[in-house]
């Protein structure tokens, strides 16, 4: 009976002990999760810290490189305010006395900075004016004044060469989003053909009993916006008078115009002839006056006209009676503005990046001669004659 009892005990016992020895167990093994546990997590941060100190480092280095840049171009921009260090080019696209008025007018601004100035022309060739300012660039020069072919196809090339480092300014023409230009000056296009037909108006209802046959010439084949808005702007002021257009022509260049305009003349003669003719540009206009007075239509068809310079100014007060009206633009002073505005860019003066100032047009007509002739003496002062 005291075996059996010492047996119980001791039984007791060694499943207390074995009991014991699994309680350590566990515990143990539960310790050694925590650690490890804590080990992961402190490896995790570890890593994330790492990888937010590279990314932080990658910004900051990115953004050191960006000021770095920034350093340099303001450094660049710095070095090119001494006005005999600068070099310019003054670009326009044709021959006749608007564009040479505006030649004029960037060379005088360049000379009154000091900076080298280069005249140009592209022949209303689109693809010599890609190639001229892409030599501009091969160059290094500074800065472009460009009076641009085309209001659209033109910005691409232009904001080629402002992307490697140019200024441009622009003037008499109105480039659609073009925040690169540093500024320009240009006119308000329907409103050079709306002051005309309003004189035009006056002369119909007053000379003219409210009826006419009108022929038109424009360059819409060349600068379809420009001409476009002139036409426009012109047309809408003879709105409720008996009128007819009877012929619609391009012929921008007076060579041209002259023969363009003998051709309406002639084809128009067992018609009833032509009461009026507008032109919507400066070749346009000087060609037919010519053109009526060499078929010897003095008297019988009248001019009226854009663009306003010498040779306007005398039609306008000649004998004649053929050139009634023109407005005029200024093309010196957008051509000197627009240079200008192009040097003060370079050398680092504040500029209007992507805006353009409009100058107004200029009404020239037989009914105040006076004015005409201010206009003449004012146009030789500013170019020295």
């Amino acid at each position: 009976m005291k075996v059996k009892k010492l047996l119980a005990v001791m039984m007791a016992l060694g499943m207390t002990l074995s009991l014991a020895a699994c309680g350590s167990g566990a515990a143990g093994t539960t310790a050694t999760q925590k650690e490890s546990v804590k080990e992961t997590e402190a490896k995790t941060e570890t890593k994330t810290e790492t990888k937010t100190e590279s990314k932080a480092d990658g910004t900051e280095a990115n953004e050191a490189e960006t000021a770095a840049k920034e350093t340099d171009q303001s450094a660049a921009k710095e070095a090119k305010k001494d006005p005999k260090d600068i070099k310019v080019a003054g670009v326009v696209f044709q021959e006749d006395q608007f564009m040479m008025l505006m030649q004029m007018g960037y060379q005088a601004a360049a000379d009154h900075y000091g900076v080298t100035c280069m005249l140009s022309n592209t022949n209303n060739d689109q693809a010599k004016e890609a190639e001229l300012i892409n030599t501009y660039v091969t160059q290094g020069i500074d800065g472009i004044a460009i009076s641009p072919l085309n209001e659209t196809s033109s910005i691409q090339t232009l904001k080629m060469a402002n992307e490697k480092g140019l200024e441009i300014a622009v003037g008499n023409t109105q480039l659609k989003d073009a925040p690169f230009v540093c500024g320009g000056f240009t006119s308000d296009n329907y409103n050079l053909g709306e002051l005309t037909g309003k004189e035009a108006r006056k002369y119909i209802e007053e000379k003219l009993g409210g009826k006419a046959k009108i022929a038109i010439v424009e360059y819409k084949s060349l600068l379809p916006e420009q001409s476009t808005a002139r036409r426009t702007g012109f047309v809408d002021q003879l709105e409720g008078l008996d009128v007819e257009i009877v012929a619609d022509q391009d012929a921008w260049l007076q060579d041209t115009a002259i023969q363009v305009v003998g051709d309406i003349l002639t084809a128009n003669e067992s018609k009833g002839g032509i009461d009026m003719i507008w032109a919507a540009n400066d070749g346009g206009t000087i060609g037919a006056t010519m053109a009526v007075k060499n078929a010897g239509k003095a008297g019988t068809t009248v001019v009226f006209g854009t663009d306003a310079a010498e040779q306007q100014a005398a039609f306008i007060q000649s004998d004649d009676n053929i050139l009634q009206c023109v407005t005029g633009q200024d093309p010196y002073t957008i051509g000197y503005n627009t240079m200008e505005v192009l040097i003060k860019a370079i050398m680092g003066e504040e500029a209007s990046y992507g805006k353009e100032v409009v100058v107004p047009g200029i009404v020239l007509t037989r009914d105040d001669i006076p004015a005409v002739q201010a206009f003449e003496k004012d146009l030789a002062e500013k170019t020295g004659k």
